[in-house]
């Protein structure tokens, strides 16, 4: 495979990118299956997604983030301008800090969700599931500010897991243990040829204790190399797409397509979601003056919302995968289960589901159609669920500054 230039998109040639990481991913690739994630190739599993899935909670697990797609907010109005934009006081993340957040249209429904890198004065990065150029672009009218796209100039990281900080000392990033959660650094990383900046940042989407590690792609596979030679005692593994789905619903995190629409593809406006309909009411700070969909968020919070998003802990063992929520002991239909799984960790099958108001205070019951397949045959049951309020994985080391030294 030749090298591809990642600054400058060769359209004619690829219709879909490899990842700088693709040779390191295909020796460790044993499934040899691939699937797409926007412009570039990615592994679902890279031999057993279970295995996978016990390497980010016992060890740590190494997942590209790479396709995730990355813009560029800079300028003398970066600031005001993406105040405007986002729900919550972007002047509170201070340089070389990240903060999630979530942006919406005029009518207060949430466009897509992500984290804000503040890393100077006037220079963001905002990473996020969904493209949005164009709609960054469109809202720049009256700001002096610079948006770029830079998914293609940036390769990313995500090592997550208890044994991660000690991974990333052991490879030499001197004080690394001192970063606290969403803070990031950057560091000397030697490439062979000299060094180049290497920044980390202590973020990721497993409810973990991780980090994400964010470099020039020519020096991707390198980053690798040192990262898995650091890693070998501390049973670090190549992690794919599906392990990762199952640590970010345990850590109860939502993600764009599958827990909510994202408004600027939905064709009808009933099948969008707000902020507060979401649980992420905690993102929208109304004193901070004038933001995108502020007066119908207002008007929601003084109304009340249509749907409710909710954590189920579900009786059984057979994930409720696309499953109808009906309330307790009724042919009612009360919402929909958007994502669900075996937690080995909770050791229960637990989901995240839209609920129609007044339903999903936590406590509640309700009852989960469940239908699965055993040997060809299809069978349904009714299991009994109930909302709980607290996420299912929250260890204290997520947080822990130094983490231990496992």
């Amino acid at each position: 495979m030749r090298t591809v230039d990642y600054r400058h998109r060769e359209h004619q040639d690829y219709a879909v990118y490899p990842s700088p990481f693709h040779s390191r991913q295909q020796q460790h690739n044993q499934t040899k299956e691939w699937t797409r994630w926007y412009d570039y190739l990615s592994v679902p599993a890279y031999w057993c997604a279970d295995m996978e899935y016990f390497a980010g909670r016992n060890a740590c697990g190494v997942f590209d983030l790479t396709p995730m797609v990355k813009h560029r907010i800079s300028g003398p109005d970066a600031l005001p301008y993406l105040n405007r934009l986002m729900t919550r006081d972007v002047r509170k993340i201070k340089p070389g800090r990240v903060g999630y957040s979530v942006w919406c249209n005029d009518q207060g429904q949430v466009i897509d969700d992500g984290t804000i890198f503040h890393l100077a004065g006037g220079d963001y990065r905002i990473c996020s599931q969904e493209h949005q150029l164009d709609w960054f672009m469109t809202n720049t009218l009256g700001f002096d500010v610079t948006v770029e796209e830079e998914t293609h100039d940036i390769a990313a990281l995500a090592l997550q897991g208890p044994t991660s900080c000690a991974v990333l000392k052991d490879m030499g990033l001197e004080g690394i243990e001192h970063l606290t959660p969403f803070g990031m650094a950057t560091f000397d990383f030697p490439t062979g040829f000299g060094n180049t900046d290497l920044m980390v940042s202590r973020t990721g989407f497993t409810g973990d204790l991780g980090y994400e590690l964010w470099i020039d792609p020519q020096h991707a596979e390198i980053l690798w190399d040192h990262l898995f030679e650091a890693g070998i005692l501390r049973g670090i593994r190549a992690m794919g797409s599906q392990a990762l789905e199952l640590l970010r619903i345990e850590a109860g995190f939502i993600l764009a397509g599958k827990d909510f629409l994202p408004a600027m593809e939905a064709v009808r406006p009933t099948h969008t979601r707000s902020p507060f309909e979401l649980g992420l009411g905690w993102l929208v700070d109304f004193e901070k003056g004038v933001f995108n969909g502020r007066q119908a968020l207002l008007e929601e919070k003084q109304n009340g919302s249509r749907y409710r998003l909710v954590k189920l802990d579900i009786d059984g063992n057979k994930p409720a995968k696309d499953s109808y929520v009906f309330v307790k002991g009724k042919n009612c239909v009360a919402g929909t289960v958007t994502s669900a799984m075996w937690s080995p960790s909770a050791k229960a099958s637990i989901a995240l589901a839209s609920l129609e108001m007044p339903h999903g205070k936590p406590g509640e019951e309700l009852d989960v159609e469940i239908y699965y397949q055993r040997e060809l045959k299809w069978s349904r049951v009714l299991a009994r669920a109930r909302v709980v309020e607290d996420v299912f994985w929250d260890p204290p080391r997520r947080r822990q500054t130094p983490p231990a030294d496992y």
